[in-house]
């Protein structure tokens, strides 16, 4: 089989896995996004037990690779328990796989949420009370908008490094793009020892990557107005 042949069934080959790997991109954006900042709150909360318990999670979580998380989450229930509860399909590796990101991600998140809410001036907290508006209200109102300008640079940081972190996920044979390209080098869709898919695998993550500095420069820009 030549490369002509060859070409369209690696990228339709290609294209379906790198579909797995937005996938899990938007999830764990979903899920590790809104559970950050509640860590975070956990993690500063004056009732010192919680806080401590929360920033040791955030340590372990932090301190210990992602690729390790993955193996112990998705292996752990059923050779410790006997009970296999992630199943042994794909949609099973890719429930693992979503939850070992949400929780590694939000951990991260939950820093830089903690660093852009404290790094707010606490009198304008405190001129907020004197208003008389509620916790509530000066968070949203005072606090949220610019702790919002402060956390979007290490953000968009963390966010582009999880497109690139996706690829992990192949440790438990979840079928991402560079798994489908990799796939080619060992024998698939009678195609074998080429290596020239993984280079087209750059292709899908840099553009990608290059989409999102594209999009958080713009938000940068439109946030211009509040000072930090």
């Amino acid at each position: 089989m030549d490369f002509s042949e060859q070409f369209p069934i690696v990228i339709q080959s290609l294209s379906i896995g790198f579909l797995q790997t937005l996938k899990l991109f938007g999830i764990t954006l979903l899920g590790a996004i809104p559970l950050g900042l509640i860590i975070s709150f956990g993690s500063m909360s004056k009732f010192k037990p919680l806080s401590a318990v929360v920033r040791v999670i955030v340590w372990i979580v932090r301190g210990t690779p992602l690729m390790l998380q993955l193996l112990i989450i998705y292996f752990f229930p059923g050779l410790v328990f006997k009970n296999p509860i992630w199943g042994g399909g794909e949609e099973g590796r890719f429930i693992a796989s979503a939850v070992a990101f949400i929780l590694n991600y939000a951990c991260y998140f939950s820093e830089i949420y903690r660093g852009g809410i404290q790094g707010v001036p606490h009198g304008q907290q405190e001129a907020g009370m004197v208003l008389g508006l509620s916790k509530s209200q000066i968070f949203f109102r005072i606090t949220l908008l610019q702790m919002v300008k402060r956390i979007i640079p290490p953000m968009s940081n963390e966010i582009i490094t999880l497109v690139k972190d996706t690829s992990l996920a192949r440790i438990i044979a979840l079928q991402e793009v560079i798994w489908a390209g990799q796939a080619f080098l060992k024998g698939t869709q009678g195609i074998s020892g080429v290596i020239w898919p993984l280079f087209f695998t750059g292709v899908y993550y840099l553009a990608f990557s290059g989409l999102l500095t594209l999009l958080f420069n713009f938000i940068e820009k439109k946030l211009g107005f509040f000072k930090a």
